[in-house]
């Protein structure tokens, strides 16, 4: 496998590493506003709504003012406790449901392809968290403008990966109906953060005085007062759209090689329970407390990355691997085939979450999340969202698969499962 190569892809041209050593030269050449690959389905859509940007799609000063106020109430690490609630009441409501799915099964076990639960899930967790509201799409019955904005999300996914590689100005000229789609979902996408807006403020005036829950990122944004509404709204439906599909596709990811390694589930299992034990009822610290699981989320994404590639475009000229790569160009850090590769991972094929543990540098080896300043905005809620719902799962239930089949990943704007993965979940107490 070559550590470095040139290519062009449409009508991108970019240079790929996958070295740990290069992305930390990379990383070092990204300048005071790193500059990383535009999804131009998006921002064509923007401009043609006349939509602002969020800091995902935003570039220069304007990305960095944005960015640094949206760090302090999303990514810093004192958030998570605000966080928590929120996440680790859906996680039950979530436990509730696959009870209730086991028990209508008849057989005191569920088999099932949980993609489309995940989702659920995945949109549930980060509604709560960022609009402060529950869409209710864990319950048997879904409310029409819920199942609306899912199929918004569904639609503005599936439009955006065919668009990658065809001019979004020239599908727009030609009145094309994959354009037209796209164009429909983002504004659902968008009416449904206006809704929460409404709703905010209807609740600010009838009750000024803030009841000490948090209320949630959209609102604490809203009442800091510092960005614009219109600004908060860009970035809020940003992080929205980011925070479904990828925490829900490295849940299954995750799931499916714990069934695959039954004694590495209990070994997870029971660190769950002795921190559990140790915490006290006090969940986050909990979290701080379940090493291994955190390694198997990590593994999960080393070996099934959500993204194929970290992109940046250098801002000085620099050599890798005594190769000169001038300032301007395309690098992109091949985080799939880093992670599959030996010379960086003895023994990449299996998955092995205690080389997550080991007191050995792991120095730009897990950039599932990006790096730096451009890091994921929401990453700091994905990996709680994540671990929360390994650690009220694994509690309750046991993962099987019955047939040791290898699934492959498939590209289609992020990574999936080439085909659909069938889990046979059981309770633990089998009495219930």
């Amino acid at each position: 496998m070559a550590v470095m190569n040139r290519e062009k892809v449409g009508y991108y041209e970019s240079v790929n590493i996958i070295k740990p050593e290069d992305a930390a030269v990379l990383f070092k050449a990204e300048g005071h506003y790193p500059k990383r690959l535009r999804v131009e389905a998006w921002t064509s859509y923007r401009d043609y709504r006349n939509r602002k940007y969020g800091v995902l799609l935003k570039d220069g000063e304007d990305w960095k003012s944005n960015r640094i106020i949206l760090n302090k109430e999303v990514i810093s690490p004192k958030m998570q406790g605000n966080f928590v609630p929120l996440l680790d009441e859906v996680g039950q409501d979530f436990v509730a449901r696959v009870y209730k799915k086991i028990e209508r099964s008849g057989q005191n076990e569920w088999t099932t392809d949980l993609s489309h639960e995940l989702f659920k899930y995945a949109l549930e967790s980060v509604s709560h968290v960022l609009y402060g509201e529950r869409l209710g799409l864990l319950l048997d019955y879904i409310d029409p403008d819920a199942q609306h904005f899912i199929d918004c999300i569904t639609l503005m996914f599936k439009t955006t990966s065919p668009m990658l590689y065809l001019p979004p100005a020239l599908l727009r000229h030609t009145g094309a109906r994959i354009w037209k789609d796209h164009v429909e979902a983002w504004d659902g996408i968008f009416n449904q953060a206006d809704r929460c807006i409404q709703s905010i403020y209807r609740q600010l005036r009838k009750n000024p005085e803030a009841s000490g829950k948090y209320p949630g990122v959209l609102a604490s944004l809203l009442m800091l007062d510092k960005l614009s509404i219109e600004d908060i709204k860009a970035s809020i439906t940003e992080l929205m759209a980011g925070g479904v599909d990828t925490t829900s596709i490295t849940l299954l990811w995750t799931l499916y090689e714990l069934a695959r390694h039954p004694d590495l589930q209990e070994e997870i299992r029971a660190e769950i329970s002795a921190a559990r034990i140790a915490s006290k009822g006090d969940v986050v610290q909990m979290l701080k407390m379940v090493p291994l699981l955190k390694g198997a989320l990590k593994e999960t994404l080393r070996l099934h990355p959500v993204a194929v590639s970290l992109q940046r475009y250098i801002t000085e000229d620099i050599v890798l691997q005594n190769y000169h790569i001038p300032a301007g160009t395309l690098v992109q850090l091949g985080l799939y085939a880093m992670g599959r590769d030996h010379r960086i991972f003895p023994h990449p094929e299996q998955y092995r979450p205690s080389r997550w543990l080991r007191s050995q540098s792991h120095y730009f080896r897990s950039l599932s999340f990006g790096f730096g300043p451009r890091q994921c905005l929401g990453r700091r809620i994905a990996e709680t969202e994540m671990q929360l719902f390994l650690i009220h799962m694994l509690e309750n239930f046991r993962f099987e698969k019955q047939r040791q089949v290898e699934v492959r990943s498939t590209f289609e704007l992020i990574l999936l499962p080439e085909k659909p993965i069938m889990l046979t979940i059981k309770p633990l107490n089998a009495s219930r």
